[in-house]
């Protein structure tokens, strides 16, 4: 395997500077939460969707609102409640009285970023609405179907401290998630550079300052393309293969696995993986994917589509420990 620093043996990209520069400006903006950042763009060059999890106060909305001010696509904040209908989200056929008929009223989802925020406030009929729209890219409303944008993220929010109110995300939806990545408190240190930003935007009167220079939607494709065409040898697509195989068939590789998985991954989380690895890796500026991708990516791709058994939830044991005790156990190439 080549060393992970070698950069593109082919044309420079065109696309990969300009991403550069978003990242710098993502990570102005978003003090403390590089991880996140990283997963933005990684959503957002591998047509994915994002769950992001932690406490209030942690800049997940920031986070969104950030990568549309770096981008040209119009955003749409949705706040999640228990008496939301579908409507609210998908839009509905309003009756015109100057035309003598029903007109589609577009919703909030006929934006290219969507922040879902606390999802799981939301009942059953809006969560499927929702489902349709990652899935299919497409909403449906009475006999009539509606293409969405064609760059099209979806990045839902939960906070882990509340349960009340709240309605549990069934493993179909959290399955159309490519990415389900974790937030915590920043340190001291970056709480105090926090506070400076602060104080800076209150007096500038300002929330966001804008990017210098904003990415065009035909960079994006771009990119994707050139993400796409990155080398992915055989060991590599096998590594991916034999860790979600492991999911399914735990005994074969850890007894502990064993005992504490009642459910595996679909083929979702293999694909998730591979388009998350391909996109780090361009990232990074390398033409090959290599297993360093696959073990960085993975825990996020699997995490929330794993099942654990009743037993081991009640000792504690959670998905990170079951991502862990897979990576220690599935050889590497």
């Amino acid at each position: 395997m080549e060393d992970s620093s070698t950069p593109y043996k082919n044309a420079p990209s065109t696309a990969l500077p300009a991403f550069d520069g978003l990242r710098a400006y993502l990570n102005s903006q978003i003090l403390g939460q590089g991880n996140l950042v990283e997963r933005l763009l990684v959503a957002l060059l591998a047509d994915g969707h994002l769950l992001v999890e932690g406490p209030p106060g942690l800049a997940k909305t920031r986070a969104i609102k950030a990568l549309a001010h770096g981008l040209e696509g119009d955003f749409q904040r949705v706040q999640f409640t228990p008496d939301m209908l579908p409507a609210d989200l998908t839009g509905s056929d309003v009756y015109r009285p100057e035309e003598g008929g029903f007109r589609f009223q577009r919703g909030p989802l006929f934006h290219n970023l969507i922040l879902a925020d606390e999802v799981n406030r939301a009942p059953a009929k809006v969560q499927s609405a929702l489902l349709e729209a990652m899935g299919e890219r497409q909403i449906s409303v009475g006999s009539a179907t509606y293409a969405l944008p064609r760059l099209f993220l979806v990045m839902a929010t939960q906070n882990p401290i509340e349960h009340e109110g709240t309605y549990p995300l069934p493993e179909a939806q959290l399955d159309r998630f490519m990415l389900h990545t974790l937030v915590d408190y920043p340190d001291r240190a970056t709480t105090l550079r926090i506070m400076e930003l602060a104080r800076n935007e209150a007096a500038a009167a300002r929330e966001l300052p804008p990017p210098a220079q904003p990415l065009s939607q035909d960079l994006v494709f771009a990119a994707r393309r050139e993400a796409l065409n990155l080398t992915l040898a055989p060991a590599v697509a096998e590594y991916i293969a034999a860790l979600v195989e492991a999911t399914r068939r735990p005994a074969a590789y850890s007894p502990k696995l064993a005992e504490w998985l009642r459910w595996g991954a679909s083929p979702r989380a293999a694909i998730a993986i591979e388009r998350g690895a391909r996109a780090g890796a361009w990232l990074q500026g390398r033409d090959y994917v290599s297993p360093e991708d696959v073990q960085n990516i993975a825990p996020d791709a699997l995490r929330h589509r794993l099942l654990l058994d009743y037993n081991a939830q009640a000792r504690g044991i959670t998905a990170q420990a079951c991502v862990e005790e897979l990576l220690n156990h599935v050889p590497a190439p």
